[in-house]
């Protein structure tokens, strides 16, 4: 049920691709373009011409806000003020409209008194791969299928799906095939060790492959208390060379590794559960 008195989302800027078919707004979506991102997002929201599914509304709306589009955070916000298919959130719905307020959107600014104070930290698009240069990058239909399933996959491991992309990226640039002159295999690049310690049963398959690493990755987050430059130095270099150095190993490699995947992703920490500690197969 809608709050009384909130303005109608604000939709305005993708106007002309809401005059397009809806197919080329899909195409454009895909290859992301924000304007019809947030077009697409509409369409799903509210059933204009497909079925309605309000949760994938939110993740075109998730894309088209990282790359900056004010209508985005608006209607995310919007999402999470009424519970439109999402549980109904006030600090999410808060997170998004002050960015839209700041943005001077005076509709956002006045639905923020409506709202209960408090944020968690939360956006509501921890399961949505929203890293530009990612999804540029990832533009083959095989690639999207790869960040279709981290999307998938990522919230069944409480993991951030932009983290586990970053990663992905750096390890085998989204090759299914890959492998190292160290014997490291697959997306996540897991030597067979450390597949049999996650109780990967086939280190080729993607999906085999992709649990795997967000297993050892959520190990990790726990072991290292969400210190993600520790995290990620233990996932290029192992951990006994962390703990051995009390930090990132003097190599140049696990450096520039490191360095590579906080810049792209924009955190240096993330959330973790220690009861993840006792996931691994001893």
């Amino acid at each position: 049920m809608l709050l009384p008195g909130l303005p109608v989302p604000v939709i305005q800027a993708s106007s002309d691709f809401a005059q397009l078919p809806l197919d080329q707004v899909m195409v454009l979506a895909e290859k992301g373009e924000p304007r019809a991102q947030v077009a697409l997002g509409v369409a799903l929201e509210h059933g204009e011409g497909i079925t309605r599914a309000p949760d994938m509304a939110r993740r075109w709306y998730c894309r088209a806000a990282a790359r900056g589009l004010v209508e985005a955070w608006y209607n995310l916000g919007w999402l999470y003020v009424n519970g439109r298919g999402v549980p109904r959130d006030d600090g999410i719905a808060r997170y998004w409209l002050e960015k839209a307020a700041r943005a001077g959107l005076e509709q956002a600014a006045n639905i923020l008194p409506m709202l209960e104070e408090g944020q968690d930290g939360s956006t509501g698009c921890e399961d949505v791969v929203t890293l530009p240069r990612i999804r540029q990058a990832c533009s083959s239909p095989e690639c999207r299928d790869i960040l279709h399933l981290v999307e998938t996959l990522a919230p069944e491991y409480r993991l951030d799906a932009n983290l586990v992309a970053a990663v992905i990226e750096a390890e085998s640039g989204f090759r299914p095939r890959a492998r190292s002159s160290r014997g490291a295999r697959g997306l996540m690049q897991l030597l067979p060790a450390t597949a049999r310690r996650f109780g990967v049963k086939d280190i080729w398959d993607p999906e085999d492959n992709l649990r795997g690493g967000m297993a050892y990755l959520r190990w990790l987050l726990a072991w290292f208390r969400g210190d993600l430059e520790k995290v990620l130095a233990a996932y290029n270099a192992g951990e006994q060379r962390v703990i051995r150095y009390r930090g990132v190993p003097p190599f140049a490699e696990t450096r520039g590794y490191v360095r590579r995947i906080l810049d792209g992703y924009g955190r240096d920490a993330h959330p973790y559960d220690p009861a993840w500690l006792e996931q691994a197969i001893p």
